[in-house]
């Protein structure tokens, strides 16, 4: 068994809801959310974002899959 990409193992953090660059690095090992996230919006995944903790960072998630 091939062993998943922190992109696909990110992308199922995502459907479950919010996902801030904390949640991020505890659950899937990555510093880079951001970069994560453009390789999803590339690959298709509709993703909204907004700022929390009083604009401090991003937090992120799947709105609607690629096909």
């Amino acid at each position: 068994m091939k062993p998943q990409t922190q992109t696909a193992r990110l992308a199922k953090l995502l459907k479950r809801g919010w996902t801030s660059p904390m949640d991020a690095l505890r659950v899937v090992g990555t510093f880079k959310l951001s970069t994560r996230v453009g390789e999803l919006r590339r690959n298709g995944h509709q993703i909204q974002d907004k700022w929390a903790a009083g604009r401090a960072y991003k937090i992120y998630r799947i709105v609607k899959e690629c096909v």
